[in-house]
C-alpha cells in the first residue's frame, strides 16, 4: 500500500486529506493519505524516518519556504519560485531522496486564465507569504504586473495597506487574496482594502476556498466585480501532485 501525506501547521480543516481519502476510496487505489501536524519544522525528518512506505506528501503553511532546505532536488518551477507544496520521495539501496516541486502555480494558472480579460494588465496581491509566491511567477509569465500588500517588513515591489488608495484600486483591476483572512471559522475577517473602488471590470480571486464565499469576495459582488475562490486551484494542484508522486520519468 502506498501512503501520502501533508505537512503543516495546523491542519484542522484539510481539504487534501479529505480529496484524496475520497480519490482513493471511489477509484480503489491501495493508497492512504494522513495528515502530519508538526509544530516545528524541524520535526520533519521524523516523518520521513518514521514512514518507510511514504511515496509523497503535499506542504501547505506555513512550511512552504522552510522545507526546501532539506530536500535533495527542486524543479526548474519551484526553484524560481521558492517555495514548493509537493515533495516526491524516492527509496532505493542508495538512500533517500527528496525532489521539491511547486504546483500550486499550476492550479492557479489554470483557474485563473479562463477569466481574465484583455484589461487585466496590473494586478494587486494582498499577502506575501509563500502562496504568493506562486502567485507572482504566474503573473510574470502571463505579463501580468503586480505590486504585493504586507503587513511585514517590507521588500521590493511590496507596500503597506495603508498605501492602497483609489487611485491603486482602478489601476490594478486583478485583487487576490493570498492571505487567510476570511477562512473557517473565521468568515467574519477580510483583507483591509477600500471596497467602495471596485467596479465591475475587477476580478477578485480568494485562494481562500472555505467558505466558497468569503467576505472579500462579497464585497466586491456589490460593486460587480467578478469573483473566484480558491477551490479549482486546490483541485488542480492536487491532481498535479499525485501526477508526479506516480510519473516514473520525474525518478
Amino acid at each position: 500500500m502506498k501512503k501520502y501525506g501533508l505537512v503543516g501547521y495546523p491542519l484542522t480543516h484539510s481539504f487534501s486529506k479529505r480529496f484524496f481519502t475520497e480519490k482513493f476510496e471511489t477509484e480503489q487505489i491501495d493508497s492512504t493519505y494522513d495528515n502530519f501536524e508538526i509544530d516545528s519544522i524541524e520535526k520533519f525528518c521524523e516523518i520521513i524516518i518514521n514512514n518507510p512506505e511514504i511515496k509523497g506528501l503535499n506542504v501547505t503553511i506555513p512550511y512552504k519556504e522552510q522545507v526546501i532546505r532539506f530536500l535533495d532536488y527542486l524543479d526548474d518551477s519551484a526553484r524560481e519560485i521558492g517555495a514548493v507544496n509537493t515533495i516526491k520521495i524516492i527509496r532505493s539501496g542508495s538512500g533517500v531522496k527528496l525532489k521539491g516541486f511547486n504546483t500550486d502555480a499550476l492550479g492557479f494558472d489554470k483557474s485563473l486564465k479562463q477569466l481574465l480579460k484583455n484589461y487585466h494588465k496590473k494586478a494587486l496581491i494582498l499577502g506575501t507569504g509563500g502562496a504568493s509566491k506562486a502567485l507572482k511567477y504566474v503573473l510574470k509569465n502571463l505579463g501580468v504586473e503586480y505590486i504585493s500588500a504586507s503587513i511585514e517588513e517590507l521588500n521590493e515591489n511590496e507596500i503597506r495597506y495603508s498605501d492602497i488608495d483609489s487611485k491603486m484600486i482602478a489601476e490594478r483591476l486583478l485583487i487576490i487574496n493570498a492571505t487567510p483572512l476570511g477562512t473557517y471559522p473565521k468568515t467574519e475577517t477580510f483583507p483591509a482594502i477600500p471596497y467602495e473602488y471596485i467596479t465591475d471590470r475587477h476580478l477578485l480571486f480568494d485562494l481562500v476556498y472555505n467558505p466558497e464565499l468569503t467576505l472579500f469576495m462579497k464585497k466586491g459582488m456589490v460593486n460587480g466585480a467578478t469573483v473566484k475562490n480558491g477551490y479549482e486551484m486546490l483541485l488542480e494542484q492536487a491532481l498535479k501532485a499525485y501526477e508526479i508522486w506516480n510519473d516514473n520519468d520525474s525518478q
